[in-house]
């Protein structure tokens, strides 16, 4: 007897595609609808997982998109400054609402009534990426004429790249309570004072994840008609919640969202794709053997494998190329490398940020 299953390939059977199938071999990638080609720019951007997508595009040759690269810096005080971490100095943006509020903001749609804020030293932050100058801005006026740089550079990378690669991180956020600006971290944190008055806790739904998402890549998309879009959702798990109940939770509430969100958009529009970082790192296969001994950092070997696959299905010529970076030894950043703003939520607490 016939029936629908019959003759399915082995990747649509968890006793075939997961359970007889080696960690290292694990590939849960099916059908790309993209092939990214050498010339083609590709921006970066989303949550501190996605760093390493950066990085390895940077290593690999000249697909990378770098918008705002600090080239009139020292290569060391580049990096100490977040020049080139991401394909703009935006910083970690960890939900979508921050991305499209930014998007808005860069093309002249919103302006935040937040400008600048005070930190610890009694120097100056960005309140929409407090980390990216270490030491902080002299004054309240260097604040806004770097962020006015910024915001052209972010205009330039979406009138210009030809894909952009999103890593979702976050469904929690602190705002504004006067206009609704989306923080990556909580007033007080980095930088300024917290106020139950002035800045409120939000924990997107799924729907305003979805809608904020959509609207950010769709406005994109008009303003660059041939962009196209893969989404990746971050393996990482929450820092810290706000919410009243265990962190293990609230991680798991948040990656549902996110992965949802992103299988709505893929559904609905053929320029976006999903790649499964989350899956490969997560999935049983691997059966946290690509975590670190926190449980949440991801160990140089998961990120490895994400990026093999990564180049594999999306970046022609890739097997070339991984070849010569074996070679020349490049390898998986360590995550003491990665750049990850939440965690300061945590030494917050205990004092020490």
């Amino acid at each position: 007897m016939s029936h629908p299953y019959a003759g399915l390939p082995d990747r649509q059977f968890w006793s075939r595609g997961v359970a007889a199938v080696e960690s290292h071999l694990f590939d849960p990638v099916s059908g790309p609808r993209f092939l990214i080609r050498p010339g083609d720019r590709v921006a970066t951007a989303g949550s501190c997982f996605a760093q390493h997508i950066s990085r390895r595009l940077r290593a690999m040759g000249d697909n990378f998109l770098l918008a705002e690269g600090g080239e009139h810096l020292p290569p060391a005080e580049r990096e100490a400054r977040q020049y080139g971490l991401f394909s703009a100095r935006y910083g970690n943006i960890y939900t979508p609402m921050q991305l499209w509020q930014l998007w808005q903001e860069a093309f002249g749609e919103r302006q935040p009534n937040d400008r600048a804020w005070r930190n610890r030293q009694g120097r100056w932050v960005d309140p929409f990426r407090p980390s990216v100058e270490p030491d902080g801005f002299e004054s309240a006026e260097q604040v806004a004429g770097d962020r006015a740089q910024h915001l052209a550079a972010v205009r330039s990378l979406f009138e210009t790249a030809d894909y952009l690669v999103f890593t979702l991180g976050l469904t929690e956020a602190w705002r504004s309570r006067a206009d609704g600006s989306v923080y990556p971290l909580a007033p007080g944190v980095a930088g300024g004072e917290h106020d139950p008055t002035r800045h409120e806790f939000v924990n997107f739904s799924a729907g305003e994840t979805e809608e904020a998402l959509e609207n950010v890549l769709l406005a994109a998309r008009a303003r660059n008609p041939s962009l196209r879009v893969i989404l990746t959702v971050s393996p990482v798990p929450l820092a810290a919640t706000y919410e009243p109940r265990h962190v293990a939770v609230s991680t798991s509430y948040s990656k549902a969202v996110l992965r949802v969100a992103a299988e709505q958009l893929v559904r609905r529009h053929d320029w976006i794709d999903y790649f499964p970082s989350y899956e490969v790192i997560t999935a049983s296969p691997t059966g946290g053997l690509y975590f670190e001994e926190d449980r949440r950092a991801v160990s140089p070997l998961g990120v490895a494998h994400v990026m093999r696959l990564f180049t594999r299905h999306y970046v022609e010529g890739a097997g070339a190329r991984e070849e010569a970076l074996t070679r020349l030894g490049h390898v998986a950043l360590p995550q003491s490398g990665v750049i990850c703003d939440e965690e300061r939520m945590d030494a917050a607490r205990s004092g020490e940020g």
